[in-house]
């Protein structure tokens, strides 16, 4: 009902002033008219006419009482004739009023419309931007607005090319995390190659391979950030090429691939097909399930689900579920913004880079899906995908 109030605010000024022009014009009319018949009447309407009036004078004798009687008479049937004639007049203008007050509204309504047709296709345009899932999606589509260069049009052109430098920017953003994060690999893949070359070269003293050991440690968290960042950059991107995925399938070989650490796995994997680039799912499950085997407890477990709705539209389903400390419900949409992490001890000591559950979401998001994260009663969390099911 919102998207038709300034429709209907115009509909009903327009009416309301067609219908006050009318109403003036019938009042105008009528004075007219009654000033008209005060002044004369002798129109035939069955009854009797002035002229019929004068014959019975010219017969009716010298006589006072004769003429008063009739002269009562005739203002009398003149006086009815008018009132008759006004009368008219009212009731057949109420209905023409009332017929152009109607033919007014809805002549005011289609005018409104088209009238308010761009600024309509200016809100359905912001409102698909705002729509779109992940931060720079949607932001290629313009208004192209054609039409006469008033108002409107310098609005529409105006937010054009606002979303174009949105567009430039959040494009170059990413161009650039991509860039940086490729061209930061290859210093660290070459740390690597020789810190492995000096611990592995004989006479190597124990020292030596200690501090080898240490590097090679921080070596490979600075390559997990930046593969992370490099993922979470093409998770950004919408999705083009997509295959038909089983998320039974991806769960089940990150699982055979996964290291619990004394975490016990359970897995209830049933066909949960969608559609989209297996690299980017096996990423996210692969998250999930480490998220899940990191910040944990001692001697605690982890479950992995997945599954199809019967809603409309179908869903694909994966779920990951574990034991760990109590997380806040406040605190909960914090874990999904890249580098906030909120500082609990971990399994294996570490300390994670949180970009985890942010690459998820991204992941989920560039493939029409979502990612939803609840706490787990006792400790822990409950995190839920849903993909559009193939």
């Amino acid at each position: 009902m919102k998207r038709w109030t300034i429709r209907l605010r115009l509909t009903v000024l327009f009416g309301a002033l067609f219908f006050l022009a009318g109403a003036l014009l019938l009042g105008v009319t009528y004075v007219l008219v009654n000033q008209r018949l005060e002044d004369r009447v002798g129109i035939d309407r069955g009854n009797k006419t002035v002229t019929d009036f004068r014959s019975q004078l010219q017969a009716v004798p010298q006589n006072p009482e004769a003429w008063e009687a009739l002269r009562q008479e005739i203002m009398a049937e003149q006086e009815r004739y008018r009132e008759e004639t006004l009368d008219s007049l009212l009731t057949q203008g109420a209905v023409a009023l009332l017929v152009v007050g109607l033919a007014a509204g809805a002549f005011s309504w289609l005018v409104a419309g088209r009238a308010l047709q761009p600024l309509q296709r200016i809100t359905e345009t912001a409102r698909r931007i705002a729509g779109a899932d992940g931060a720079g999606r949607g932001l290629h589509e313009r208004i192209a607005l054609a039409g006469p260069g008033d108002e409107v049009k310098e609005l529409a052109d105006t937010f054009d090319v606002m979303l174009e430098r949105l567009d430039r920017s959040f494009d170059g953003q990413r161009r650039f995390v991509a860039n940086a994060s490729h061209e930061l690999r290859t210093p660290l893949a070459l740390n690597r190659a020789l810190v492995e070359l000096a611990v592995t070269r004989p006479g190597a003293t124990g020292e030596t391979k200690r501090l080898g050991e240490s590097l090679l440690t921080v070596n490979e968290r600075h390559e997990r950030l930046i593969d992370g960042l490099l993922t979470l950059a093409d998770a950004e991107q919408e999705i083009a090429d997509r295959t038909p995925v089983d998320l039974a399938e991806v769960a089940a070989y990150v699982l055979d691939q996964a290291k619990p650490g004394g975490v016990e796995i359970v897995r209830d994997l049933r066909a949960a097909s969608t559609a989209g680039d297996p690299i980017l799912l096996e990423r996210l499950t692969q998250n999930l399930v480490e998220n899940a085997i990191r910040h944990n407890v001692p001697d605690g477990w982890l479950a992995v689900t997945t599954g199809s709705t019967s809603d409309q539209p179908a869903l694909a389903v994966l779920t990951v579920s574990n034991t760990g400390p109590v997380v806040p419900g406040y605190e909960i949409e914090t874990l999904f913004q890249p580098f906030r992490r909120l500082g609990r001890e971990r399994v294996d000591g570490g300390r994670g880079f949180g970009l985890g559950l942010s690459i998820v979401r991204a992941v989920a998001r560039a493939h029409g899906g979502e990612a939803q994260a609840v706490p787990r009663e006792g400790g822990g969390l409950v995190v839920q995908v849903t993909l559009p099911a193939n």
